[in-house]
């Protein structure tokens, strides 16, 4: 498996579309951009047939210093969660439907 990156996804996109490397950097980054600010205003992010972004707030919790075995307290945070679409789940058949 191989890590793409954003620079990847832009060479990406300037090959098949045609269009000046400046044009997919800008077009990529305000995209990405954008997902960050909705999440962070709390909103849910719906891309039909590829998938949904959502927060979930996950609670306090007991866990354990992995060096010393002792119990250390987790603050309750909100993390983004990602569901897969009908898309990427036909295309990837073991991805967990839920």
């Amino acid at each position: 498996m191989r890590t793409i990156s954003k620079r990847d996804l832009m060479a990406s996109a300037v090959s098949r579309t045609g269009h000046s490397g400046v044009l997919a950097s800008d077009v990529c980054r305000s995209f990405l951009d954008q997902i960050v600010e909705e999440l962070a205003a709390g909103n849910r992010l719906e891309f039909r047939g590829f998938g949904v972004f959502d927060l979930k707030r996950r609670q306090e919790c007991q866990g354990r210093n992995p060096k010393t075995g002792e119990p250390v307290k987790i603050p309750p945070r909100t993390v983004v969660a990602f569901r897969p679409g009908r898309r990427v789940k036909a295309l990837l058949p073991d991805v967990p439907t839920s």
